[in-house]
């Protein structure tokens, strides 16, 4: 009996895909270091990979520079930041200020600034720094509506990450609808977090959604805490004498 060829392919076909499937490398992840939201995301979050992250409203925008900051500190600990802005959010939002990025935990020295004069400029370099950089971070901030930052746009950076092995975080100033490549997409808020003893100010802290991903976690939001010594996020203290604002322009901004 002789059977059509697409009967006989079929099987084939399917376990060509099975094949495939089981050679596939498992993609590298960085945790966050908080145990629950590790495990929420499946083990942590991609390298060699593109993740979004928004600002609630306006004034959280840098909120979600720090939660950039802080991710990069993860994902490539030890080595040096690549940060690109436009001008636009220079003039904004102020400049990276040195005493606030140790604060966080970082060596301002280890993070090198890249102006560019718009957001295509910016995607630009963003995607030339991720081809050179190999693994490592790199954060491209845009500023305004960043309309040149589309879906044509998220893809070729996600190609660019993925033959660098670099991990890329593009920031936007805040949530939409707008179409991205990108494997995450959060929003970030500043939270209050409780003073510590001697009524020093307590770690920054961070209500997240995570919006979107690409792997299929369902969507959930989590507040946190960023412990700068150990460069990790933690367990929120409880709120009694709580402070606002933990990622304020003070401590980042000049």
């Amino acid at each position: 009996m002789t059977l059509p060829a697409a009967t006989l392919s079929t099987p084939f076909v399917r376990l060509k895909q099975r094949l495939a499937r089981a050679e596939r490398p498992v993609q590298a992840r960085f945790t966050l270091g908080h145990e629950g939201t590790d495990a929420r995301l499946g083990g942590g979050l991609a390298t060699d990979a593109l993740h979004e992250l928004c600002a609630t409203k306006h004034g959280d925008s840098w909120a979600a520079s720090g939660f950039a900051l802080m991710l990069a500190l993860r994902a490539a600990p030890g080595r040096s930041i690549l940060w690109v802005r436009e001008d636009a959010g220079e003039r904004t939002l102020g400049g990276l200020y040195g005493p606030g990025l140790a604060d966080l935990g970082a060596d301002p020295d280890r993070i090198i600034l890249v102006h560019a004069p718009d957001t295509l400029a910016a995607l630009r370099a963003g995607a030339d720094i991720i081809a050179a950089l190999g693994p490592g971070s790199v954060v491209i901030e845009t500023a305004g509506a960043a309309k040149a930052l589309d879906l044509t746009a998220s893809r070729r950076l996600v190609l660019a990450v993925e033959r660098s092995g670099a991990t890329a975080f593009i920031l936007r100033s805040m949530t939409g609808a707008m179409a991205s490549a990108a494997s995450t997409r959060w929003s970030v808020e500043a939270a209050p977090s409780a003073r510590l003893e001697a009524d020093a100010p307590g770690h920054p802290a961070l209500r997240l959604a995570l919006l979107r991903h690409r792997g299929g976690v369902p969507p959930f939001e989590t507040l946190l805490e960023w412990n700068r010594d150990d460069q990790a996020f933690c367990e929120p203290a409880p709120l009694s004498g709580a402070v606002p604002a933990p990622v304020e322009r003070r401590q980042m901004a000049a």
